[in-house]
């Protein structure tokens, strides 16, 4: 574990001096992402079926709209590859500013994009060339802003500096859902379109938090004594093969659980109860506002108690919360249909996010753990894409219980992933990084 090395000049077990504004900066990044890869999400459950593959049977418009947002997912491992080898070749920052200004002006594109209405086939192929743009910025992202607030951060903190950019998730999400519930409330197209051109602010926000960082420590250290590696993405292929399916296998949980319910979820409930998509937007809002603490709460945490037993149990609690997860809405209530979101992905999905941050960063050394991670992260990903085209599949066969089962072999997944990975950070870690930052105060 990279973080129990002897400090050198440019790294201390106590972090840089950068280290708050580092952290604070990749979260903002983060929040800015999800916001952008989020509304997609949400405009293709709930407008892009209609606006831009009309079709007579509601199950084949959602078909087409699911297939354009898995279409993302499918680009991001070639985004993590891509921005995972520059970041371990060139440095962090530059990657972190690059993927930012692509995802952003992918977004705004989408606002602007005419229908199919307007101009034809045409409508859904652009939009399903921006979307691919989209996957591969921001699988370019997550590598470089985790590795960023991990590598400048106390050592004896790193569980808890890598939540930060964690937590940025959720408050993306909060700041989607929360654009799209008040869209809502517009006319015509600007339903769906005002919250994409309102990506422009956020984006020029974060550039100018972004282009401020310093470059990481490690990554300069690496730099300066000839440690990096030639070529980082294909060294882990090599060598760390075996860290990246455990990265699969983790990351897999996660991603399901998101979006079988943020995603999935939404529009089921909005197709069976129109009435109530307002309440489900501000379900989703609410509940990303709660994972943003409990996600930081949960990084904290495991450097007090390790990663793996919050892993375990948030794993174990996706396969227990498989079928109330329908159950609890099937009837359309609103109180029901609230806590779901609120259990879901408050409680559950920030659980598993909260952890990632370090335990994903840790399966590797600093010379290949962009490019690591970041594949690893973003294959599980591509995978989880497809969580609502193989529900909404599976639910027309099966009925609800097709979705509830492809939830619960999610945290199967998962749970296997998390018992077969070592503690990277346990009691003898811990008391060793306690005792090299005790010696340098």
């Amino acid at each position: 574990m990279s973080s129990t090395t002897a400090p050198t000049d440019r790294r201390s077990p106590l972090g840089s001096k950068d280290r708050v504004k580092t952290a604070i900066a990749a979260g903002v990044g983060t929040s800015v992402e999800n916001y952008d890869f989020v509304s997609y999400g949400t405009a293709a459950a709930l407008y892009f079926g209609v606006v831009f593959f009309p079709a007579d049977d509601p199950l084949v418009r959602n078909l087409l709209a699911f297939s354009t947002l898995a279409v993302g997912f499918l680009m991001r491992p070639l985004g993590g590859a891509i921005g995972g080898y520059l970041a371990d070749r060139h440095g962090r920052k530059p990657v972190l500013v690059a993927a930012m200004i692509v995802m952003g002006g992918a977004t705004f594109v989408i606002g602007l994009l005419p229908t199919f209405d307007q101009i034809g086939i045409a409508a859904p192929i652009i939009l399903t060339v921006i979307r691919m743009v989209q996957g591969l910025a921001f699988g370019a992202e997550w590598g470089g802003a985790i590795t960023m607030a991990y590598e400048h951060a106390p050592w004896h903190r790193r569980g808890m500096f890598a939540a930060i950019p964690q937590s940025g998730n959720p408050l993306g999400i909060a700041l989607a859902t929360a654009m799209f519930a008040w869209s809502s409330t517009l006319e015509g197209d600007w339903q769906w379109r005002t919250p994409f051109l309102f990506s422009s602010v956020l984006v020029i926000v974060a550039l100018v938090v972004r282009s401020k960082l310093s470059e990481s420590p490690e990554f300069q250290e690496a730099q300066a004594t000839g440690k990096t590696v030639k070529n980082p993405l294909l060294t882990t292929l090599r060598e760390d093969w075996r860290s990246i399916l455990r990265v699969i296998a983790l990351r897999v949980v996660e991603s399901f659980a998101y979006y079988s319910t943020a995603t999935y979820l939404l529009n089921y409930i909005a197709e069976r109860n129109p009435e109530l998509r307002p309440i489900a937007l501000g379900a989703i809002t609410v509940a990303s506002v709660i994972a943003i603490g409990m996600t930081f709460v949960m990084g904290s945490l495991t450097d007090r108690i390790g990663r793996r037993p919050i892993y375990i149990g948030a794993s174990i609690a996706v396969i227990l919360f498989a079928f109330p997860l329908y159950l609890l809405t099937n009837d359309g209530i609103p109180a029901l249909v609230v806590a779901t979101f609120i259990i879901g992905i408050g409680v559950i999905h920030a659980s598993l996010t909260g952890v990632q941050g370090s335990l994903l960063t840790e399966q590797f050394q600093t010379a290949t753990r962009t490019s690591g991670a970041s594949l690893g992260y973003q294959l599980a990903a591509a995978i989880g894409g497809f969580a609502p085209l193989l529900a909404t599949a599976l639910v027309g066969v099966f009925g609800w219980p097709g979705a509830s089962i492809l939830y619960m072999l999610a945290g199967v997944i998962g749970l296997v992933g998390i018992l077969v990975t070592r503690e990277t950070f346990g009691r003898a870690e811990r008391a060793r990084v306690q005792t090299l930052v005790d010696a340098a105060r």
